[in-house]
């Protein structure tokens, strides 16, 4: 058992320097080839009904657990194996340096006043329509974005990977792809996607708190990001990204939320941290040396725990047995 926490620990990191070094492969990702799954899964299960949605999401999520666990039991008996498979579900599910390239091309564009390349580039990062936002509107969507993805895209999937091995990151990153897919409020998918966007809640929601108290940890304002966390984040519609994103505000002393374009709609949110000045251009490259550092953080704080825990199983097993 010590072993395979050890294992898991070294794939963990190996998984996450593979991700600085490789980012994601342009062509054949497996997060790509999972997504058109569900969606061929999705095109004979459709109907606007939420049962429908939750078969389709336990079919696709859970097939996608199943078979990593399939794949995990039949390595267990090698310990190099076991780090191979742990190191290449890693950097297959995290998305941290791609964010990072992401953000940063698209902050070089606003920095020169190129506005068409950065409309661009803008949906490469969220669905927000690029056409209804003007500079500074952009530069704050990719603000709240790189502060929302360091939690989707890096930390949940390390945490659950820290509790479930491979079938934890694969059964997150499944969770969170379908919540990109269906888990919108369009008319397609009010209905159908309901389950996928209440499962991604719950898969994110202890990712999302370990996201922003790390934030907190580690941003250049620690009591703005305490003090924008505890008076903003439950003001955002989203239960996992409000504490995120308010924290970063706090962080990083911008003002974030308020109205945006999204999915052919308004919204009108809460502004977070609403005393400080609007992010600009140049608070996109700190927003993703923040998500970094809170990336780094999260390995180190996920690996420790699983290690703390497996020393205290082995503890309490040894207990038993001497008890006996």
């Amino acid at each position: 058992m010590r072993g395979e926490h050890a294992g898991y620990a070294c794939g963990a990191a190996l998984g996450f320097l593979g991700d600085l070094v490789a980012a994601d492969p342009r062509r054949g990702h497996p997060v790509a080839a999972f997504g058109r799954a569900a969606y061929t899964v999705e095109r004979r299960l459709w109907r606007d009904h939420r049962g429908y949605g939750a078969v389709h999401a336990v079919l696709c999520a859970g097939g996608a657990a199943a078979g990593a666990a399939l794949l995990q039991r039949a390595v267990r008996d090698h310990r190099g194996a076991r780090v191979a498979l742990t190191a290449m579900t890693v950097w297959a599910v995290l998305g941290g340096t791609s964010l990072g390239r992401e953000a940063r091309a698209l902050g070089g564009a606003l920095t020169a006043g190129d506005w068409d390349v950065a409309r661009e580039r803008l949906p490469h990062l969220c669905g927000r329509d690029p056409q209804a936002l003007d500079g500074p509107q952009m530069a704050r969507a990719v603000v709240e974005s790189v502060a929302e993805n360091t939690s989707d895209a890096v930390v949940g999937a390390l945490v659950w990977g820290a509790v479930g091995g491979v079938p934890g990151l694969v059964a997150f990153r499944a969770v969170n792809t379908l919540d990109a897919m269906v888990g919108h409020k369009s008319p397609r998918y009010r209905r159908f996607g309901w389950a996928s966007a209440r499962l991604d809640d719950l898969a994110g929601w202890p990712g999302s708190r370990l996201t922003a108290a790390l934030t907190v940890l580690a941003g250049p304002d620690r009591r703005g990001a305490l003090r924008a966390w505890k008076a903003d984040g439950a003001a955002h519609p989203s239960p996992n990204a409000g504490p995120v994103e308010a924290s970063f505000a706090g962080a990083l002393d911008v003002r974030l939320g308020g109205t945006l374009a999204y999915g052919g709609r308004v919204e009108h949110r809460p502004v977070l941290n609403g005393g400080a000045r609007p992010a600009t251009a140049a608070d996109i490259e700190r927003a993703v040396r923040l998500s970094r550092r809170v990336s780094a953080l999260a390995l180190a704080a996920t690996v420790a725990g699983r290690l703390a825990a497996g020393l205290a199983w082995g503890a309490v097993r040894r207990t038993r047995r001497e008890s006996r």
